[in-house]
């Protein structure tokens, strides 16, 4: 069994109903949308973040339909994004398949995003979960910011650590750390327990981001041929930002020269990974993620369900030690 079926174990019960919930959320009167939106739900990812809501939600008590509209909400929101994010990206796969942009053009692309995100307002305006639709559109707020400042962060080719760590927290993290204070306040728990909750999300986040950017420097097993893809998008995460701080002035501007270049070869690409390796980008980041994992299970310290706990910190393993 994978690490995330057993991290699934404790809220089995509640994924299934999930699922039947969340199908019938997403159904419409209209046949395109429908047709778009089954093609969604087949190619759905882990459901990592309602697996968090819910795990969350258990942590402290009994998951109820308050948390079935939180981890409904989050989700829809969160395709939206996706759908959005592939659009910016002009971006023709997610998750190994034909991306919504590839297949339906960037027109019902942008439509779908907004229908979600309506849809998701009004799941949450008509079950009356005004405080949880305040969570979630905050996050939605911070994220749409993390993109702007990437956006930014990609022209000038010159990014600080704090730049860097701000981009994730606001990009990624801000919605993980919904997933987890959302489950919590769900079941009825006070501001103390969901703001300890929202920062072991968003610890958990960083961490979940810093791994990512760590994947990107993976060589293709089936290739053998670099990654590197945020390198070609101009994006300077962790692994790449600390190797430049530390670099000689010369050796720092070559590679600049290399990124700043349209695309890259793989022998490019290569000679930035090697640059990256030979500076401690890798180790550093690799160290960072690992602290921020601790802090964030350091947040879990004290809650009741130990089976539960045991489980969120299993959750917290498989994030950084996942290898896609």
């Amino acid at each position: 069994m994978s690490s995330i079926e057993r991290i699934k174990q404790p809220i089995a019960k509640e994924l299934l109903e999930f699922d039947r919930y969340f199908k019938e959320v997403m159904r419409t009167r209209v046949p395109l949308l429908n047709l778009v939106m089954g093609y969604l739900l087949k190619r759905k990812g882990k459901q990592m973040r309602p697996i968090l809501v819910f795990l969350s939600a258990r942590l402290h008590g009994e998951p109820n339909p308050s948390t079935f509209t939180a981890a409904a909400l989050i989700e829809i929101l969160h395709t939206a994004t996706l759908i959005h994010d592939d659009v910016v990206d002009d971006s023709h796969s997610r998750r190994g398949f034909f991306s919504i942009n590839a297949i339906w053009k960037s027109k019902v692309s942008v439509l779908l995003g907004d229908y979600l995100l309506a849809r998701g307002m009004l799941l949450a305006v008509n079950n009356k979960e005004y405080e949880i639709l305040n969570y979630v559109a905050e996050a939605v707020r911070e994220i749409s910011e993390g993109e702007l400042m990437q956006i930014r962060n990609a022209r000038k080719l010159s990014v600080t650590k704090e730049e860097y760590f701000e981009v994730i927290r606001k990009k990624t993290a801000t919605l993980i750390a919904c997933c987890s204070s959302c489950g919590a306040k769900s079941v009825g728990m006070s501001d103390e327990i969901v703001k300890k909750m929202h920062r072991f999300g968003e610890f958990l986040g960083i961490a979940f981001q810093i791994k990512d950017d760590l994947l990107d420097y993976q060589i293709n097993s089936l290739s053998g041929k670099p990654a590197g893809n945020d390198i070609k998008e101009k994006k300077l995460t962790l692994p790449l930002i600390h190797a430049l701080e530390i670099a000689e002035a010369s050796k720092k501007k070559r590679i600049l020269r290399l990124i700043n270049k349209s695309g890259g070869s793989n022998h490019e690409i290569k000679e930035i990974f090697d640059f990256v390796s030979q500076n401690q980008g890798l180790s550093f980041a690799e160290e960072t993620m690992k602290q921020y994992s601790i802090r964030a299970l350091e947040e879990l310290e004290g809650f009741g369900d130990t089976n539960v706990r045991n489980t969120l910190r299993d959750f917290v393993d498989y994030t950084i030690f996942r290898n896609k």
